[in-house]
């Protein structure tokens, strides 16, 4: 059971690494990652471990919404403030 408690872990650190190559450089994505998992290092019960891999699955999560939001917001931006996306007699164009 641990080896594959550590195999989802190790999964989760190379997913969230990958994650965090597009956030911004001075928030140090990857060196609080790293601190993180290091701290969690020494963690032996399986509860435990399950608890702190579920707050790195909530970590990702968070983190694909953020960028969600912050592709949304770019669109967003791209389109003038006035169109509201149909016209006056109802038609979509």
């Amino acid at each position: 059971m641990a080896s594959s408690q550590r195999l989802r872990a190790l999964a989760l650190y190379k997913e969230l690494h990958r994650l965090g190559r597009e956030f911004e450089p001075s928030y140090d994505f990857h060196g609080k990652l790293r601190r993180l998992y290091e701290k969690s290092r020494h963690l032996t019960d399986e509860g435990e471990i399950e608890k702190a891999i579920q707050f790195g699955e909530y970590i990702k999560n968070e983190t694909l919404a953020l960028y969600s939001l912050r592709k949304y917001r770019h669109l967003r931006r791209m389109y003038p403030s006035g169109s509201s996306g149909d016209n006056s007699n109802g038609t979509m164009y």
